[in-house]
């Protein structure tokens, strides 16, 4: 199997490491490399570009199945747009985490510190929601492990009780399939698997569950007429805006060609190449006499090969390190090629 967008993209590796950084679109250098070069002939700033922005969370929206453009805000963070969700808890409110949770989703929990957290194993969440959870977070995919939630059986036990649901998506976006209604709020950075850049995410929730929330510290651009209110300040959006940040414009040129690759090759095919790919890849750790994580993901865990991280890099295989073991990412640039050099150089042990 080959990549799905060869022309798109041109590693001088075998990069098996989206998850923790995605390759960037040969269109968004081009997009980037031109606002840049009109900012630096005083023929417009990044704010030329300000249609850039509400084409994004368009995308968005067309991306998390159900949502709408009105439903979406952006920020620059996961954790910092999980914010308002963190300040609306009642002080002793329980908040359920999974164990090993990446820390942008525990620890603004966490360090509150008035809210009763309490960590369980993944496989255990839903059984241990209970009537006084109030929230429950999670990230649709672990960045440990790779590790599945099953968002809609979560979700339906989350109501059953009362509480609401939080999702991470930014280990999912991009290659597994999003449904809105699977969670109340939902954040998502762009710079992993959605080839975006690293200071653009998104804010997003259902209007029942956007309405129990308030921006922290809202600034100018969430304003309901921004150029109206720039120094007579009247009221924030009534959409998802109200939760928007100032962007960085040159972010969001670059998240928005990525979307639009995205789009263009479809989630669903995603998913299905990057799946094979990864399936392929267990297949092979196991002949080795490796045991990975079972899937189906697109991250390929193998617990206590960390030590094996140094041989891969200095033969241009460019994997993770976490929590002790190998992490490996396949998407839409990554061939069966790659999979088979990654497998050479673990073979030889």
């Amino acid at each position: 199997m080959s990549s799905l967008v060869p022309a798109e993209f041109a590693p001088e590796t075998v990069y098996l490491n989206t998850a923790s950084y995605g390759l960037p679109s040969a269109r968004a250098l081009t997009a980037v490399a031109q606002a840049n070069a009109q900012w630096a002939a005083g023929q417009g700033g990044p704010m030329t570009h300000e249609g850039s922005v509400e084409e994004l969370r368009a995308a968005f929206a067309r991306l998390l199945v159900g949502a709408t453009p009105d439903d979406i805000g952006l920020g620059s963070t996961a954790a910092g747009l999980i914010g308002p969700v963190v300040t609306a808890l009642p002080p002793g409110a329980e908040v359920l985490l999974a164990e090993g949770e990446f820390s942008s989703v525990s620890l603004p929990f966490l360090h509150r510190g008035d809210l009763a957290v309490r960590f369980v194993p993944l496989e255990q969440l839903a059984e241990a929601v209970r009537p006084q959870t109030a929230l429950v977070a999670v990230s649709v995919v672990q960045s440990a492990d790779g590790r599945v939630t099953d968002l809609a059986t979560l979700h339906a036990v989350t109501k059953a009780n009362g509480a609401r649901l939080l999702a991470d998506a930014t280990q999912a976006a991009g290659w597994h399939p999003l449904h809105f209604a699977d969670a109340d709020y939902w954040v998502c950075a762009t710079f992993k698997w959605l080839i975006g850049a690293r200071s653009v995410a998104f804010f997003a929730a259902a209007p029942e569950a956007a309405a129990q929330v308030r921006p922290v510290s809202p600034g100018w651009y969430a304003a309901a007429d921004r150029w109206a209110e720039l120094y007579r300040p009247v009221g924030l959006a009534e959409s998802g805006r109200r939760f928007d940040a100032t962007p960085d414009w040159l972010g969001v040129i670059a998240a928005h060609a990525g979307l639009r690759l995205l789009e263009e090759l479809t989630i669903d095919k995603i998913n299905a190449h990057n799946l094979e790919l990864a399936d392929r890849f267990r297949a092979g750790l196991t002949d080795l006499g490796y045991a990975p994580l079972p899937g189906p993901s697109a991250i390929v865990a193998v617990p206590g090969a960390g030590d094996a991280a140094p041989r891969l890099e200095q033969a241009g295989v460019i994997a993770s390190v976490r929590a002790g073991g190998l992490r490996f990412a396949f998407h839409l640039y990554n061939s069966a090629a790659d999979a088979d050099r990654a497998l050479e150089v673990l073979s030889d042990r």
